[in-house]
């Protein structure tokens, strides 16, 4: 893969972590963005001497002025933007709807669909205007993108949304070189799915254990969907524990 600048969202934990870490590995330039900027220069302390090709930027992606300063610092540092990894997410309590609060709803939607937004937009932005033309968005979409678990409208409704975000920036990127694909994730090994080794609420009522598969192969996906060539693209990829309830899940 040539050399190229990364921006990872949610790259202070997680999924988002082992990405800019793999990008980092390889020999790429990341730009970091998230919430606490204690956890992402944790993430470029990992990376060791990897590490001063990093830019960590605190970020709210929900806020629209954080996320144009962003951009800007991307821009100011590297001159140029070749791959958006739109990851940042965020979940709400398992429970009924009619129990869901109104700021819990928003908190979910901010994060996870106003956040992917947002950062397409100022990516397409950057990439419609540098030289060369063009780039690539990777969405992180979830296996909720297709199918809900139990009590997570707020969840499942965003990565739904995520899907049609998805197919229309890869739909309008077209004519600008710009490549748009999403990776579906289902139990990736990392804090977030701790709890799955006590088990999770099924749809008839039980609570299972679920399995879960190492997060290293999630990053290996996105290189791999980065390094193709931008007249070719991975539209949709699913990478998952081969026996997590997905298929014919309820």
């Amino acid at each position: 893969m040539d050399q190229k600048i990364v921006l990872v969202t949610g790259a202070g934990s997680g999924i988002g972590r082992s990405v800019a870490l793999a990008f980092l590995k390889h020999g790429h330039s990341v730009v970091l963005a998230g919430r606490r900027r204690d956890r992402l220069d944790e993430t470029v302390s990992l990376a060791g001497p990897d590490g001063a090709r990093a830019l960590p930027v605190a970020t709210d992606v929900g806020d629209p002025e954080a996320v144009a300063q962003l951009f800007a610092a991307a821009g100011e540092r590297f001159g140029r933007l070749d791959v958006l990894f739109n990851n940042a997410g965020a979940g709400a309590p398992p429970v009924p709807i009619e129990e869901l609060t109104w700021e819990q709803w928003k908190t979910v939607v901010d994060v996870n669909l106003h956040g992917v937004f947002l950062c397409t937009r100022a990516a397409v932005g950057m990439m419609k205007k540098q030289s060369p033309q063009g780039g690539r968005i990777i969405n992180n979409g979830s296996i909720s993108a297709y199918v809900p678990r139990p009590n997570s409208i707020p969840y499942t409704a965003t990565k739904h949304a995520v899907t049609g975000l998805t197919r229309s920036t890869s739909l309008d990127g077209r004519a600008f070189n710009i490549a748009c694909g999403q990776l579906d994730i289902g139990n990736a090994a990392t804090d977030m799915t701790a709890g799955m080794a006590k088990g999770v609420m099924q749809p008839d009522g039980a609570k299972k254990v679920e399995p879960r598969f190492d997060v290293q192969h999630v990053a290996d996906a996105v290189l791999y969907m980065a390094n193709l060539p931008l007249d070719t693209n991975v539209q949709f990829m699913t990478v998952m524990a081969t026996t997590m309830p997905y298929i014919a899940r309820g």
